[in-house]
């Protein structure tokens, strides 16, 4: 008898511990300074509410920040490009990306001042751009596509306040980066030259994705999961009424509310369920093949042309780069 109520008890110790392992008592989620829907499960807590967790927000300034911090391990997941998202995978950080938070249409852009009025007039002008970042992907891209003469143009890589101040100073003719920093630009004389957006008839898809440990994630998928879902709130809370969405996020992250507008108008977002097709993630079945996997492979050629990694570093697949799982539970348990 004894013996028998020791083993249940010792069955209710592990029942009890399992569960208490399959939520996380802290997540720390790391974002951008910028506007984005996530910042409405900021301002309101929904966030630690569905993980039944504590959040730790940390913030970052650019896409080579959060890898810092994913390689320190000092953060859970994270919201932030597609570019510096692959660099990290080729470089083989244990990562994963989990979901796309929002594809980059007019949220990045090239402002330029008096006297470029077209892309071909950076050519003999100072072009700054924040290094490893979407910004700097598209702006490669956009020289590329539109068969500029890279080497009569100067290229200068700043974080974006630093741009600022250059812009400023005089030191620069034009910017490409996202908001808020593109507004700052555009108030200080600029005026938008090119958007990101303008590269999708060119066949590029560039985007802000989730990108989660993969420790993490296999200890705690249910958390992963329940993320995915109020990402997908958010979206729905800001379409459902885009200026109340627009001042809530403007409060939270110290933003005008036009600005806060101006960026969350800016970027396209496809669904849960959407994700989980060939077009962007996958099902689970075809993920080289994909639409992100296929972006990974565009983006990964470009890092490895500019020499921000080495062409032989590049992974045969992207099997293990992209896990569809966490978008397509999220979107069969939505509410």
């Amino acid at each position: 008898m004894k013996k028998s109520l020791c083993l249940l008890l010792a069955a209710g110790s592990l029942w009890a511990n399992a569960s208490f392992a399959a939520t996380p008592t802290e997540v720390r989620v790391a974002y951008s300074g910028g506007s984005q829907v996530l910042m409405l499960a900021k301002a309101d807590g929904s966030l630690d509410k569905a993980l039944n967790s504590k959040v730790q927000w940390v913030q970052f300034a650019s896409g080579a920040d959060a890898l810092s911090y994913f390689a320190s391990n000092a953060i859970d997941i994270a919201n932030f490009g597609s570019s510096p998202a692959t660099a990290g995978i080729v470089r083989k950080l244990p990562v994963e990306i989990i979901g796309v938070s929002g594809v980059i249409a007019s949220y990045e852009r090239l402002i330029g001042k008096e006297g470029i009025h077209q892309l071909r007039d950076i050519e003999g002008k100072r072009v700054a751009y924040p290094p490893n970042s979407t910004a700097q992907y598209a702006l490669e891209a956009a020289i590329s596509v539109n068969k500029l003469d890279r080497s009569k143009i100067t290229l200068l890589p700043l974080r974006p306040a630093e741009m600022v101040a250059a812009w400023k100073r005089g030191d620069i003719d034009a910017g490409y980066v996202w908001a808020p920093f593109a507004q700052e630009l555009e108030s200080s004389g600029g005026h938008q030259v090119f958007a990101t957006k303008d590269l999708q008839k060119d066949g590029y898809l560039i985007y802000n994705n989730y990108v989660v440990r993969k420790a993490f994630a296999e200890q705690y998928p249910e958390a992963v999961t329940a993320f995915l879902r109020v990402h997908q709130q958010k979206v729905d809370e800001f379409k459902k009424d885009p200026e109340r969405a627009a001042a809530i996020v403007a409060k939270e992250v110290g933003a005008p509310v036009t600005t806060a507008a101006n960026t969350l108008g800016g970027l396209e977002y496809p669904t849960l369920s959407e994700q989980g097709t060939a077009t962007w993630l996958g099902n689970g079945t075809q993920t080289s093949d994909s639409g992100i996997g296929k972006a990974l492979s565009k983006t990964s050629d470009f890092l490895a042309g500019i020499g921000e990694i080495r062409k032989r570093d590049i992974p045969a697949n992207w099997d293990s780069a992209i896990d569809s799982r966490y978008i397509r539970d999220a979107a069969a348990t939505a509410k």
